[in-house]
């Protein structure tokens, strides 16, 4: 069954997307380890170091996620993307809180690679997710929020079969329903990227992921592959 998809008219706007997808089963989530903690704060440290006084903007993937939100009509300084807007407060304000230890876990790995990494709860989702463009009728919660709204029609959004929307603008916002909490046990982990060396930055962030996985949660099955517009299904 494919539990994750690029739809055909958004391969055809972006050919080059290139996603990192993890299956994870039988998680157990929680304040993060002191071990995860510190190896966070340390990722921090050296992330720091190494932008120095770069802009952001002239990361090359981040650059290529502004192109993106740019072509589905969205102006990428008003809505960033969800690895732009967490290097923005790394380096405004020196330091990314601690929130959870998956969280905790995406949030090293996306500020490592200049890559987003989103960490879905599968418990509220139906059937397959799909990249796609929205039709605008679709239901999305603003994580911490409790009113619903819809997704500007043509954009790009994270859509079960029910058309519960789990992130909108691609990925600048992530749904109530779907972020990881406490009581996550089974969640879609996504990496993605657009820019030249795409295939091979997600592919070691992708590592990284299963690495930090199999470090702090042992006891998870994990399953991962690497789409693009050539093998744009995930079914494990």
């Amino acid at each position: 069954m494919t539990l994750f998809q690029y739809d055909a008219a958004v391969l055809n706007r972006f050919p080059g997307v290139v996603g990192g997808v993890i299956l994870a089963r039988g998680l157990s989530n929680g304040p993060a380890p002191l071990p995860l903690r510190d190896a966070f704060q340390a990722e921090q440290q050296a992330t720091l170091a190494r932008l120095g006084d770069t802009p952001l903007a002239e990361l090359p993937s981040l650059a290529a996620w502004r192109r993106v939100f740019s072509g589905f009509g969205v102006k990428p300084t008003q809505y960033r993307s969800a690895a732009e807007a967490l290097l923005r407060r790394l380096t405004k304000q020196g330091d990314i809180p601690s929130l959870n230890a998956l969280v905790d876990l995406g949030n090293l790995v996306s500020i490592r690679y200049a890559l987003p990494v989103a960490i879905f709860d599968l418990a509220q989702m139906t059937g397959a997710v799909t990249v796609a463009l929205a039709q605008g009728d679709e239901r999305f919660t603003p994580l911490g929020e409790f009113e619903t709204e819809h997704p500007e029609p043509g954009e790009v959004i994270f859509v079960d079969e029910a058309r519960l929307v789990s992130a909108r603008r691609w990925c600048w916002r992530q749904s109530q329903q779907s972020a990881a909490h406490a009581q996550t046990r089974d969640a879609l982990i996504t990496v993605e990227g657009h820019h030249e060396r795409a295939r091979d930055d997600v592919r070691a962030a992708l590592d990284d992921l299963m690495t930090l996985l199999g470090a702090h949660q042992p006891q998870a099955a994990l399953t991962a592959a690497l789409l693009t517009s050539d093998a744009p299904r995930f079914s494990p």
